[in-house]
């Protein structure tokens, strides 16, 4: 089995980097990527490693992520988010391989009242949107058009893990300011990298190391519930609170603000809640019940015990 990871600095790689590192793994030939070994702008490149490589399993993990900064670097944002996706799509297609690919809320446009699904047609507001949505519609078109491969497109949202985030940046925050004002107006769904890597692992490998068969397709892979940024603020000072570090602002002292009033230069979805049913569905028929516990996570369930090692790491 060899394995290909894509994106091993962010959140999400170092994050299959730790699933990986198991016993269970020990048998696999597996290579990480960053910046550093493969520039994702560059087609040469990228085919070059896919075929020195010859992976059965690709995980893309990498993606262009500076929402703001792609209004600016348009063409930087749908090379890495679009074109890359293709040409790996391109190539798990030809070698009959297993393409595992990461999206994000921010191909909607947040104005549905209730859960995103699957089938909600995709209308992104902002360039970092439009990349990634024009990476899901090419990889879609690749497979169209063979028997051959299989895929999956992860959508997820709010991610936080080993790196920066907006967990981290609060809790930084309220270490050194009296006050803090956090949107209360924008709703989504919390989700730990550790959690989406090993279900990730799970819904494409069995214990042996070999890949399943699975219906090719978009799946929402976020934990159970919902959120707002300023709930997610709270929720995270709490914990940290109760787990004794000195912080100087309380969780109920967290001024809610609507999202108008902290402008920034790309559009934000205002409703980014996911609904996970699907991805559920699919483990569920695999048949392991922890598996699907896992799936069905609460989203405070998974922050309180990521704040709550954060605190007894001294990371905070």
């Amino acid at each position: 089995m060899n394995i290909l990871v894509f994106g091993k600095d962010g959140q999400l790689g170092r994050a299959f980097q730790k699933q990986l590192s198991a016993n269970q793994y020990s048998q696999a030939h597996i290579q990480y990527v960053g910046r550093q070994e493969c520039n994702l702008t560059d087609p040469i490149v990228i085919a070059n490693l896919l075929n020195h490589v010859n992976p059965n399993l690709i995980i893309n993990a990498a993606a262009y992520t500076a929402v703001d900064k792609a209004e600016e670097e348009c063409e930087i944002a749908f090379a890495i988010n679009a074109k890359a996706p293709e040409l790996m799509a391109r190539y798990a297609v030809e070698h009959n391989a297993t393409f595992l690919h990461y999206s994000t809320d921010y191909v909607f446009d947040g104005t549905k009242e209730g859960l995103y699904t699957e089938e909600d047609a995709r209308n992104p507001l902002g360039i970092y949107g439009k990349s990634k949505a024009a990476g899901e519609e090419a990889i879609e078109t690749v497979f169209a058009r063979s028997t051959q491969g299989q895929y999956a497109i992860f959508r997820t949202s709010w991610v936080y893990g080993d790196g920066g985030n907006f967990i981290k940046t609060i809790l930084r925050l309220a270490k050194e300011r009296e006050a803090l004002n956090v949107i209360v107006d924008q709703y989504g769904v919390p989700t730990n990298a550790e959690w989406l890597a090993k279900l990730s692992l799970y819904f494409v490998l069995d214990q042996g190391l070999r890949l399943r068969k699975f219906p090719s397709g978009i799946y929402h892979a976020v934990p159970a519930g919902e959120t707002t940024w300023h709930g997610l603020a709270q929720l995270a000072v709490q914990i940290a609170a109760d787990a004794g570090v000195a912080l100087k602002v309380d969780a109920d002292a967290i001024k809610p603000i609507p999202a108008v009033e902290y402008p920034l230069p790309a559009p934000r979805p205002q409703n980014s809640r996911m609904n996970n049913a699907k991805l559920a569905k699919a483990i569920e028929q695999i048949g392991d019940m922890s598996k699907l516990q896992h799936c069905r996570r609460l989203w405070d369930d998974e922050v309180k015990t990521y704040v709550a090692q954060l605190a007894q790491d001294k990371l905070i």
